[in-house]
């Protein structure tokens, strides 16, 4: 099996097992303790942050320039920034107010994949760029996007069963929306093995993609689920993991 086949796999697997998980969660369990999920959450943006500053933005400069590293960031904000606003795709909450409307719920849950379909792409991307670097950090980046992906899935979940969509049809849906990461990683590993230029470029992009996740989406939502500090902890705890098992890497 190639390389790049082989992180084309483990990207798709990535996308479709965090948001069919936060489906699922939905459609079996019916609720997630907040304080458990603020944890995760803030574990998550502590890691991608670490990785991003510590290891894939000095990789980035190493082999291109700063000026390339720079514009790979910047690229990186600016098109999960236009996708965030163009088709928001998490920030949902059930009504307080009764409405059983629920042909609003279930077109709330198709535009919700949709969005989360195209966010996927790029972040994918980012997945791939870290293969190349190396198959620990690539790995590392795969589990942190599921997990990324896992209240992603359980918004579709949410609005779909309120929607009257049967579970099956629930579960499909959700995995079609993850399965555009497995493209971009495709993407992201197949750019960044054509040069220097290319992977400074695309390790840039995949720092910016992930930082904008962390402090656009991760980090307030471990807040808002947060039970004391488990949002701070999980943060903490996220960096210095991610610090240690950079320098275990090297």
């Amino acid at each position: 099996m190639s390389y790049l086949l082989l992180i084309t796999i483990i990207g798709l697997l990535s996308g479709v097992i965090g948001t069919v998980g936060g489906g699922l969660s939905v459609v079996l369990i019916k609720n997630i303790e907040d304080k458990l999920m603020s944890v995760l959450l803030g574990f998550a943006a502590g890691i991608m942050a670490a990785i991003s500053f510590i290891d894939l933005i000095p990789e980035a400069i190493e082999e291109g320039s700063l000026y390339t590293a720079i514009f790979g960031v910047l690229i990186g904000v600016l098109i999960i920034g236009l996708l965030d606003i163009k088709f928001p795709h998490h920030h949902f909450t059930l009504s307080r107010d009764g409405d059983k409307k629920v042909g609003r719920y279930m077109k709330t849950g198709i535009l919700l994949s949709i969005g989360i379909a195209l966010h996927n792409l790029p972040e994918g991307v980012a997945i791939g760029a870290g293969f190349i670097v190396s198959f620990q950090i690539g790995i590392t980046l795969a589990i942190l996007m599921a997990v990324h992906n896992f209240p992603e899935g359980m918004a579709v979940g949410a609005a779909m069963c309120i929607g009257g969509v049967k579970a099956k049809k629930v579960i499909l849906i959700c995995a079609l929306a993850g399965v555009p990461m497995g493209i971009g990683a495709f993407i992201g590993g197949f750019l960044g093995g054509l040069s220097k230029f290319a992977l400074s470029v695309s390790l840039g992009f995949a720092a910016g993609a992930m930082l904008y996740i962390v402090f656009d989406e991760l980090i307030p939502d471990a807040h808002r689920k947060a039970v004391g500090h488990s949002a701070i902890i999980g943060i903490l705890a996220g960096i210095i993991f991610g610090i240690l098992f950079i320098a275990i890497l090297h």
